[in-house]
């Protein structure tokens, strides 16, 4: 295998400099307070893109807007599944409907990608788009927060849910 390799010594680097030098910045990183929880993205294989809710053929059937909530997550705020709930991280707070799951871990949250359509500005090719459910978890997400490579990172933002 070391011929195949496009590496200078042919072998494999499965630490770079790049991410070992960022250790100490993301151990020196706040953690969670008890109140919040860690927000994580998600797609689903009828909504990869947004433009996909634009064709009725694809936004047919149950909704899959929710925001997904650990039961335990839910009992410890006094949450029921199916309420409308805020979701409110550093930059923003968007309202969705959440949906208790045992898929999610305990202390996570997930907002699908590529939802929000009902705000100004959205392109008018997008009408049918805009009567499909669901927020935009780009309302969320913290421009100060980075990943290793200065893209900004889109999964553990910390965020607060509550009633409405």
């Amino acid at each position: 295998m070391p011929e195949r390799l496009q590496t200078r010594d042919k072998r494999l680097d499965l630490a770079p400099r790049l991410v070992l030098d960022d250790l100490a910045r993301l151990a020196a990183a706040p953690a969670p307070t008890a109140d919040e929880l860690l927000l994580i993205g998600r797609r689903h294989q009828r909504d990869n893109n947004s433009w996909m809710h634009n064709s009725d053929r694809l936004v047919r059937g149950k909704g899959r807007h929710q925001l997904l909530m650990h039961p335990d997550d839910l009992a410890s705020r006094s949450l029921l599944d199916g309420a409308t709930v805020a979701v409110t991280s550093r930059v923003g707070t968007v309202r969705v409907e959440v949906a208790a799951t045992d898929d999610m871990m305990p202390g996570v949250v997930s907002l699908p990608h590529g939802y929000g359509h009902q705000r100004g500005g959205t392109a008018t090719g997008m009408r049918r788009a805009a009567d499909v459910p669901g927020v935009s978890i780009n309302d969320l997400t913290d421009p100060e927060r980075l990943d290793v490579s200065g893209n900004a990172a889109l999964s553990g933002v910390p965020v607060t849910v509550q009633a409405c």
